[in-house]
């Protein structure tokens, strides 16, 4: 059994990650942190939640805490906090203020708890993964990022919907930036154990359109509801599920690589890792050469950004 803590737990995303972790088995405990003074909020959200779990009958432990020190013991720290995007921003655009919460908070954690797992989803979340992997210490497998697994699975579900076929039937991945970079894998990309390519059907389908799609899904919903939730929850609770149940999926989440994509690496970005209850491990691949030079692209905006952070952060500005 482990216990999950969630820090940045008053946003929305924290608390939807906390009921969609509520339902794996794996986790007895759930720790609800926030910053200094809101121990109120978080003491209603925990027994909202606690209500919650009367009606499912979910045995699980919700604490509270505005105290650091309480995160020791945990498995997983899930790091939301951070200034939430706006309709207007890109993901970018929050780098170096989120960079400061980030690195205040990395550079504290590996001693209070040093067996656990940091899963990032702050934005822009590559760069934070990378702010987070530098100044907690800890190793490239115990630090990452949800990355491009959200963007993978509303491909995912824009490709069934076209072919007209359950979600389960088809397998894809986008690899890269969480953002405008981001780079579609139709080589790798499957339907119902087909590969895309081979179907009569795909010269028909809207690559730009769905790719729009995707890249501005979470704009568009922010500007519709202020906030990205559900989606970014459930792929929280994905994650969890398969760090604790041991499962070796492979997933796309943002990691630091060295070589595995055609010796391009030195950064933190989305590539297909494989993921256990010690960490995630990328997995080395092979991809067109178009998919290579998109890649390549996107690389070299995220580790130009991550260079200028770290040089802000290490002269104080």
């Amino acid at each position: 059994m482990a216990k999950v803590a969630i820090v940045g737990a008053t946003g929305k995303v924290g608390q939807y990650a906390a009921l969609s972790i509520s339902r794996i088995p794996y986790v007895n405990e759930i720790q609800l942190y926030g910053r200094p003074g809101s121990d109120g909020v978080l003491e209603g959200i925990a027994r909202d939640l606690i209500d919650s779990f009367a009606a499912t009958g979910t045995d699980t432990r919700v604490s509270w805490s505005c105290s650091i020190e309480d995160l020791q013991g945990s498995d997983i720290i899930i790091f939301t906090a951070g200034s939430p995007r706006q309709a207007h921003q890109t993901r970018n655009d929050l780098a170096l203020g989120n960079a400061h919460i980030v690195k205040d908070f990395a550079e504290k954690i590996n001693a209070i708890a040093p067996e656990s797992l940091l899963l990032m989803i702050t934005n822009p979340v590559d760069i934070m993964t990378h702010v987070a992997l530098k100044y907690s210490g800890k190793k490239p497998n115990e630090v990452f990022g949800i990355g491009t697994h959200l963007d993978s699975m509303r491909l995912k579900s824009a490709i069934a919907s076209f072919f007209k076929v359950h979600v389960s039937e088809v397998h894809t991945r986008i690899i890269g930036e969480h953002g405008e970079s981001m780079v579609p894998l139709w080589s790798a990309t499957t339907v119902g154990g087909i590969q895309i390519s081979n179907l009569p059907s795909f010269a028909n389908v809207p690559i730009d359109e769905i790719m729009t799609q995707v890249k501005c899904s979470g704009q568009r919903i922010i500007a519709s509801k202020g906030a990205t939730v559900w989606g970014p929850g459930e792929a929280i609770g994905t994650l969890v599920r398969t760090i604790l149940g041991n499962e070796n999926r492979i997933l796309t989440v943002s990691a630091y690589i060295r070589a595995e994509v055609h010796n391009i690496g030195d950064v933190c970005i989305g590539v297909p890792a494989r993921i256990n209850r010690t960490g995630v491990y990328p997995v080395p691949i092979r991809i067109e050469p178009p998919e290579v030079t998109n890649f390549r692209i996107s690389v070299e905006k995220i580790r130009t950004i991550t260079k200028e952070v770290f040089d802000a952060l290490d002269n104080g500005e």
